[in-house]
């Protein structure tokens, strides 16, 4: 049987000093680990050893690149044609890795009962999604569906999710947006029950990965207002917490998206439980280094809105106001007040003290 290979087994080889087999079948990003790699290919030898006494030359570490590319107007149209490509080997490692992504959120409380789902863009009008009623913890690659950018089912046996449509709003929006995750993490949830807008400039590592959290109106789940909502929202904001409902992340590849819902929900946390420690939040890093952090997501291929603002418009965090507890103070006396009626209290003395001998009885 043919072995699939993908950019993580590709970097085991180059760390092993092995090549790959005649007959291997590569996945879109293991043919892009594999450029400058000609050594790897079968019946290439390796370089020669160094002279005695140098040391030898380790490969170049590289970083997986897991983001599905596709050559425009190449898409699948026929039902041969979409069936061949839906059971091809690279469309079949993604199915495993949308399972995978499920079976890590179902593992952290990010989705309860059939909650949460996944959609991977792999052609001009095609995109791999989740279907509906299902556990994301338990899902097999058999249970993906294939859908066009219409919503339309092309191919799989199950019944596509409702919510896919909201995740191709973004995606006819936005063309860096390749994977979107949608889910009901605690903290992050939380924070869009609230309608309340997490604060930027606390963290940095928040503001490089995620940028800013944007807010959605609530629209019904899975409705034509919701795609359109959430895709204006989402086109400009990589993490988007729509209200009353959940999270919805996106990213150049699954693993992307996955991660930022992941950050998303650890900054939710993080930050909800500063606000109960009574310190400062509002100082933050400052505008200066938020300007840094914008230059490194554009450096890492992430669109931030924020570019070309003012240090001093950066940080929105001067309205982010923790949460109290309210104690409710009993009113003071008012001397404007009518005066007491001595009957009244003579009587309320009188009937207290039958009571009490009553009781005493």
């Amino acid at each position: 049987m043919r072995s699939v290979l993908t950019a993580q087994d590709i970097e085991q080889l180059l760390r092993s000093g092995g090549t790959v087999p005649a007959d291997a079948i590569l996945t879109p990003s293991a043919r892009d680990a594999l450029k400058d790699r000609a050594s790897l290919l079968p019946g290439k030898t390796s370089a020669a050893k160094p002279a005695s006494g140098s040391a030898a030359k380790s490969a170049e570490p590289i970083v997986p690149d897991y983001e599905f590319k596709w050559t425009p107007g190449t898409d699948a149209k026929t039902p041969a044609e979409i069936a061949a490509f839906f059971n091809s080997p690279a469309i079949v490692t993604l199915k495993e890795r949308m399972c995978d992504i499920g079976r890590r959120m179902w593992s952290k409380d990010y989705t309860d009962g059939n909650g949460g789902n996944i959609t991977i863009r792999v052609g001009d009008n095609l995109v791999l999604c989740t279907p509906t009623l299902i556990s994301k913890g338990f899902m097999q690659p058999s249970d993906i569906a294939l859908i066009d950018m219409d919503g339309k089912q092309l191919a799989g046996g199950r019944k596509r999710t409702s919510e896919a449509m909201t995740h191709l709003g973004i995606m006819k929006r936005q063309p860096l947006c390749k994977s979107c995750v949608h889910a009901h993490p605690p903290h992050g949830t939380a924070f869009a029950v609230a309608r309340v807008q997490p604060p930027t400039c606390l963290i940095p590592e928040a503001d490089i990965f995620l940028g800013k959290i944007a807010l959605a109106p609530y629209r019904t789940p899975g409705s034509p207002e919701n795609a359109d909502t959430v895709g204006e929202v989402g086109k400009d904001n990589q993490c988007v917490l729509m209200l009353n409902h959940g999270v919805i992340t996106w990213g150049k590849d699954v693993e992307d998206a996955y991660w930022k819902m992941e950050n998303v929900d650890a900054y939710c946390k993080t930050i909800w439980i500063a606000s109960q420690l009574g310190g400062e939040l509002g100082e933050g890093v400052g505008g200066k280094n938020a300007k840094e952090f914008v230059k490194i997501r554009k450096m890492l291929g992430m669109p931030d809105n924020r570019d070309g603002l003012k240090e001093c418009e950066l940080c929105d965090n001067s309205d982010f106001r923790p949460g109290v507890s309210c104690v409710v103070s009993q009113p003071a006396a008012d001397s404007s007040g009518p005066a007491a009626d001595p009957a009244a209290e003579a009587l309320v003395a009188t009937l207290t003290e039958q009571i009490l001998k009553q009781l005493k009885g």
